[in-house]
């Protein structure tokens, strides 16, 4: 049977059919039943699976067009990030920003509130401009930016259509450099955390919950010259001189050591052309109010000796409030706080549900698709939109068609 990019989650449609235009979607759609959108399969969960059929919408042509007056990219939904962003940086363009995996393809991501890390910078679904999907009728409907269902279906998870393309803004290519910072302690970094997370363009914090270190310091610095200099210290710690990697080994890590390189190369933490990440792993991920962060991870680090057993990595990101519904970032600066986990399903499933209570207090938001124990009635406490984006999925698939057990599990859907 089909599992996810990680092979801890099996897909259970009796069907899954390879889409590669958009009239395949179309008839598709209109044969009846149940259906969803598959992307690259980068979910740990049942939230992009049917007891229908399943239309994988990755073969579908790119079809990329760029607006260079509007500064604007258009692009198949099934398209991964990193070949949107090779096309582009061919232009002399660029995203704003990349999800520490280039691998995972754009409609999906996007549907998801998938990110990247920056104080200044939003989830991917920000830079959504419109979105084209084949709905419950078997029609091609367009939504754009400023139309009155556009906040709901932004990041609006396979709920109502199979997403085929998307338009992202865009703007000149640019260089980042990455370095390293090792020896910060949870004392620094917890008493001057905004300090940390604002040290470059794009920041993330990598930790095994231990007691004093909070790990390594990842900071991508956005640079006007391949010269520009970057401090040695940061907070309590220093900047790692060699090319050391806080993740998996350094054959699969975009370049370190302060090397300049095009954004493509650098924003991302893995590379496009090897296996990302570490593979045989589960994953989950809780957004907080930027202002809670410091009292969030001191509630965390309570459990360390219950996550470690079962952890790869955490890792600590940041991202700008939006106005997108569902969004992790809907009106609040989120911190957010990610963990890596062991193929270890029965540990964490065990782990999960202190990390979500001691995180209880601050409205964590989980990743919609990625492991969590949210119900109808934990989503709409900490997603004060979530009934209006309900309706709204009600309103366009009226029959249910793209309704699933997860969404209905999670209060998206209505059950039927």
């Amino acid at each position: 049977m089909p599992r996810n990019w990680a092979g801890t989650y099996t897909y259970r449609a009796p069907r899954i059919e390879a889409a590669e235009t958009i009239d395949d979607v179309r008839r598709l759609v209109a044969a009846g039943g149940r259906v969803h959108a598959l992307g690259t399969r980068h979910s740990f969960t049942d939230l992009p699976d049917t007891d229908g059929t399943l239309i994988d919408v990755t073969g579908i042509d790119p079809a990329f067009h760029l607006d260079v007056e509007d500064r604007a990219v258009t692009v198949g939904a099934g398209t991964r990030y990193g070949e949107l962003a090779l096309w582009l940086e061919e232009r002399g363009w660029a995203l704003g920003n990349l999800g520490s995996l280039p691998h995972i393809n754009v409609g999906g991501a996007t549907a998801t509130g998938t990110h990247g890390s920056g104080d200044r910078n939003g989830v991917l679904s920000a830079a959504v401009r419109a979105l084209r999907y084949v709905g419950a009728d078997g029609d091609l409907h367009e939504v754009r930016r400023g139309d009155p269902d556009f906040p709901a279906l932004a990041v609006g998870l396979g709920a109502f259509g199979i997403l085929v393309s998307l338009t992202l803004d865009v703007q000149p290519t640019f260089r980042v450099r990455q370095d390293i910072y090792t020896g910060i302690t949870w004392d620094a970094a917890l008493a001057g955390y905004d300090e940390l997370t604002s040290a470059g363009y794009s920041v993330s914090l990598f930790s095994l919950w231990e007691p004093g270190s909070i790990g390594y310091a990842w900071v991508k610095t956005r640079l006007d010259a391949d010269d520009d200099p970057v401090p040695d210290t940061l907070l309590d710690g220093v900047r790692a001189t060699g090319g050391e990697s806080p993740l998996s080994d350094a054959d699969n890590v975009t370049e370190l050591a302060g090397v300049p390189g095009p954004w493509l190369q650098r924003l991302p933490h893995f590379r496009l052309d090897a296996e990302p990440s570490f593979g045989d792993e589960i994953q989950s991920e809780y957004f907080v109010d930027r202002a809670d962060a410091a009292a969030a991870l001191t509630a965390v680090r309570q459990l360390g000796d219950g996550i470690r057993p079962h952890l790869i990595v955490t890792e600590l990101r940041t991202a700008a409030a939006d106005e997108l519904w569902l969004s992790p970032a809907y009106r609040r600066d989120v911190a957010i706080i990610h963990f890596t986990w062991h193929n270890h399903p029965d540990g964490v499933a065990a782990m999960l549900p202190p990390i979500e209570a001691a995180l209880a207090p601050f409205h964590a938001r989980p990743h919609w698709g990625k492991a969590h124990r949210f119900d109808r009635a934990a989503m709409q406490r900490v997603h004060p939109r979530l009934a209006d984006a309900r309706a709204v999925f009600e309103r366009l698939d009226p029959d249910g068609r793209f309704v699933n057990d997860h969404l209905v599990r999670v209060g998206v859907r209505e059950p039927r």
